[in-house]
């Protein structure tokens, strides 16, 4: 099992939301987060003066999925963000997951996903 986290903007979630879950992915959890990439920011103009926004709000997401399907999840998520011409569409960190538990039944490993 792979946990898959991705930091993307705000107006993309619902995108990736209803992406996943047309391919069958319903279970994900998102925060709220601010972060910063290569741009270091935005600059922004107001009235006479410009000021530098180095963290940006974002979105994380993270959802705990079978090996054989991060890359499908991946490919998901690329598809519904990057298409933005502003840049900044995001990151998707991978890794592994050593046990699952659902707290209602008990159930352990993949059929607790």
């Amino acid at each position: 099992m792979k946990r898959i986290e991705a930091i993307i903007k705000e107006e993309t979630l619902d995108a990736v939301k209803d992406a996943l879950n047309e391919a069958g992915f319903v279970g994900l959890t998102v925060f709220p987060c601010r972060g910063r990439g290569r741009s270091g920011g935005i600059s922004l103009a107001w009235r006479a003066d410009s000021y530098r926004v180095d963290l940006l709000h974002k979105v994380m997401l993270m959802l705990v999925v079978k090996d054989e399907a991060v890359n499908t999840v991946t490919d998901i998520i690329i598809a519904a963000c990057k298409d933005d011409p502003a840049g900044g569409a995001g990151k998707i960190f991978i890794s592994p997951v050593e046990a699952v538990i659902r707290i209602r039944t008990g159930e352990s490993g993949e059929e607790a996903l």
